[in-house]
């Protein structure tokens, strides 16, 4: 094997990856586990994960599907808990999950607030602080947050999930401070809007986001792949000495 394969792959490795039955969370299964990891895919969808866990395996990689309610304190520990009761230890996570209640600041309901902090702030720091211990000791691991060009700059009718995601790439930074001297890799990506299902569900329509893309000088939206390359690239060896750094794929949106 050549070595700039060595460096981005992932030859005996096992990853942990939360909202994996859909868009990047799928994708990312299917792009580390075809760079030679296990994959720990959770989701809340048991016919989505059926799915995930068979596409890993006609890979030729092994898959442990975890049933979890992210959303709950309770949830992402234990699904923590599962992959590490399966693998032993997990030497990449991929926190993926996430949701979007959009609606005006004077409108936002309390109860939309909670649930995105909930799943997209406290969920991912639940899972990472179950598994660090064992990255400790191994003294080594790769945690990457899947965050958003929203959670660098405002946008309207967005304020739990802009918040949700500043927060994400602030507690990203302080894992890196807490965890770097142990050879863990802490990094988040943070998209544009990607064609997702949730992405197609907010910017879908053209009224909604054809102003949305006249703002990216790529003059497009990004695809799941995009985001799941970059997180294998980060998940890798070739990226040990990126940590603490928030990873634009925004085809420009924050440059202008």
């Amino acid at each position: 094997m050549a070595d700039w394969m060595k460096r981005f792959g992932l030859g005996g490795k096992r990853a942990m990856v939360t909202g994996a039955t859909k868009g990047i969370g799928l994708e990312a299964c299917m792009v580390l586990a075809d760079a030679g990891a296990d994959i720990a895919a959770v989701g809340r969808d048991p016919a989505g994960l059926a799915a995930v866990k068979a596409a890993v395996e006609a890979k030729g990689r092994r898959c442990v599907a975890i049933a979890a309610e992210m959303a709950t304190p309770e949830g992402p520990a234990q699904a923590a808990r599962d992959a590490l009761a399966a693998f032993g230890t997990i030497d990449i996570l991929v926190n993926n999950a996430g949701i979007a209640l959009v609606d005006s600041l004077l409108d936002a309901k309390v109860a939309d607030w909670d649930a995105t902090m909930a799943v997209n702030l406290r969920a991912p720091f639940l899972v990472a602080r179950e598994l660090a211990p064992k990255m400790i000791a191994q003294k080594a691991g790769k945690i990457i947050n899947v965050s958003s060009q929203a959670g660098v700059v405002g946008l309207d009718a967005h304020a739990a999930y802009c918040a949700s995601k500043g927060g994400l790439n602030m507690l990203t930074k302080v894992m890196t401070v807490e965890w770097a001297k142990h050879n863990i890799q802490i990094n988040t990506v943070c998209p544009t809007v990607i064609l997702t299902p949730m992405g197609e569900q907010v910017w879908g329509k053209p009224e909604k986001g054809d102003p949305m893309k006249a703002k990216i000088p790529a003059g497009r939206f990004g695809k799941p792949i995009e985001v799941a390359d970059a997180i294998l690239f980060l998940a890798s060896p070739a990226s040990d000495m990126i940590c603490g750094h928030d990873l634009l794929i925004d085809g420009g949106f924050t440059a202008v």
